[in-house]
């Protein structure tokens, strides 16, 4: 996982997962990490995977755990 920090994402796949929620695949867009491919599961999203799709986003991490907020 990545260093505490925040990092400007882009969300590259979604896939319901088997506990309801949603698996984010989130590709790191500036810094040391850019390029670098993370996957992060989100519960509560009542969202379809597919409209999740090339959303940017902002990945927040805080003691090794990891929170997403998607923009649109």
């Amino acid at each position: 996982m990545l260093a505490d920090g925040t990092y400007d994402a882009l969300v590259v796949d979604a896939t319901a997962d088997d506990a309801g929620g949603i698996a984010l695949d989130l590709t790191i867009l500036a810094g040391e990490h850019k390029g670098e491919l993370v996957t992060v599961h989100a519960a509560g999203l009542d969202r379809d995977p597919l409209d999740l799709l090339a959303l940017p986003a902002t990945m927040t991490v805080v003691d090794g755990e990891p929170s997403v907020a998607l923009e649109g």
